[in-house]
């Protein structure tokens, strides 16, 4: 039997033993569905705390329940280890590391490559590599397969490659992994059915594209397209802001029209692990083959530009008090990109307190989900904060409080009540009243 029959016969019958790399936001449900499912899971990850908790049935992803982990650990589907010798007991090996960009804003497919220079270390015939890492278009082809296929074995007859995008939404009670349809391509057909068939034991719709290269430019127009329209929608309320025209308002009322409008909302600026990094992927792709992305490059300079907005309205709302930003004590209500969640990455509060900082200001946080604001690349160097109880004595301190994330906890009455000014970058106060400015 030839290594696509028989690698398909295990995936049929729920024995391939399936390997992912990277336990993050994206790994870990990932490996979790596979493992409620009935297969095999070996979780490799570089942090060897991951390793401990995972295997202790405990969680470190604020919306995966420790009962979900519990679960498998005990039943013995799935197993956590920061030995990356192990990968060759994988029938199956799906990459989910990061794919960051550099200070210069290229990409950094640092993280892939060492990975895949682990699998080739231990590469049999048979197995399946899938990447699901966000990047531009042609990585699989052009990186990835090179450096395994320097084994002497041949993707397409000895060992597959596929690619198949992430579409995890963190903190998103309608769509989760296994509900969220799933895109597929292979370097060649045979790789390409075979993620298929795998992914089909685990995903409610699977959807089968021509090449990874295509499923590699679905994940990217996907971010780019919402990247593009913040960038919108953010630079429509600076505009509006100088009309004295309410943007939330305006929203409400475009969208009331039910064809050829979709909604989006103005904010402190982008954030999360795929839309501030993925439009700048295209962007030197597409460099490379000789075309301007002018377009999705003036979108990424509005985007950036936000959290300086946000900064310049709490300069502007202390002036009216008669305050400087120097010394005075400001409150970010929310440290992480999104609504309801405790992921950090990438998230505008970062540049805003940065900002801050840099003209003087005493920062603090309150944030229901992140305790402690962790040591990464937007925060490195920086003294540990911790998150502040969020009370009516802590808030009559505070010279300003900033909206920066909308969670869905917090007091906004509470703060409305005793807080000397506040600025609002997310529409959660549509009532104007004097001690409010929108951001």
């Amino acid at each position: 039997m030839q290594h696509d029959q028989t690698l398909l016969a295990k995936i049929d019958a729920g024995q391939a033993a399936i390997g992912v790399i990277g336990l993050g936001y994206v790994g870990l449900p990932l490996g979790l569905a596979f493992a409620q499912k009935g297969f095999m899971v070996l979780g490799f990850d570089v942090d060897s705390e991951k390793e401990s908790m995972l295997r202790a049935g405990r969680s470190y992803i604020h919306h995966i329940p420790d009962e979900r982990v519990q679960a498998v650990v005990s039943q013995g589907r799935f197993d956590a280890t920061s030995d990356f010798s192990k990968l060759g007991q994988c029938d199956v090996v799906i990459i989910c590391v990061p794919t960051p960009l550099t200070e210069s804003r290229d990409p950094d497919l640092s993280y892939v490559i060492s990975t895949t220079e682990a699998i080739k270390r231990t590469l049999r015939p048979g197995q399946l590599i899938v990447l699901e890492s966000t990047t531009y278009p042609g990585t699989t082809d052009e990186i990835v397969r090179p450096i395994l296929e320097s084994t002497g074995l041949k993707s397409g007859s000895d060992f597959f490659l596929a690619f198949s995008p992430e579409r995890e939404d963190p903190g998103n009670a309608q769509f989760s992994t296994t509900t969220i349809p799933k895109v597929v391509g292979g370097c060649e057909p045979l790789a390409g059915s075979l993620a298929e068939a795998l992914y089909a034991r685990v995903i409610s719709q699977v959807v089968r594209v021509s090449s990874a290269a295509t499923a590699e430019a679905a994940k990217i127009t996907e971010n780019v397209f919402r990247a593009v329209n913040i960038a919108l929608v953010n630079e429509l309320k600076v505009v509006y802001e100088r009309m004295g025209i309410d943007i939330w308002e305006v929203l409400d009322a475009a969208s009331t029209k039910p064809f050829g409008f979709m909604r989006f909302n103005p904010g402190p600026g982008w954030g999360g692990h795929c839309i501030p990094l993925d439009p700048f992927y295209l962007s030197w792709k597409a460099r490379e083959v000789g075309v301007d992305t002018k377009f999705v490059e003036l979108a990424g300079e509005v985007n950036r530009a936000m959290p300086t907005y946000v900064v310049d309205r709490v300069q502007q709302g202390l002036n009216q008090q008669g305050k400087a930003v120097k010394a005075s004590r400001v409150l970010l209500l929310g440290m992480a990109y999104k609504k309801d969640i405790g992921d950090t990455r990438e998230s505008p509060a970062y540049p805003i307190a940065k900002r801050l900082i840099a003209l003087g200001a005493q920062v603090s946080y309150h944030d229901p989900f992140i305790d402690e604001l962790p040591n990464t690349r937007s925060w490195p160097g920086h003294p540990v904060m911790r998150s502040i109880a969020l009370t009516a004595e802590n808030l009559i301190g505070f010279d300003a409080v900033v909206v920066v994330t909308d969670h869905s906890s917090v007091d906004y009455e509470l703060v409305q009540t005793h807080a000397a000014l506040i600025i609002d970058s997310r529409g959660v106060y549509r009532s104007s009243h004097e001690r409010l400015v929108r951001a």
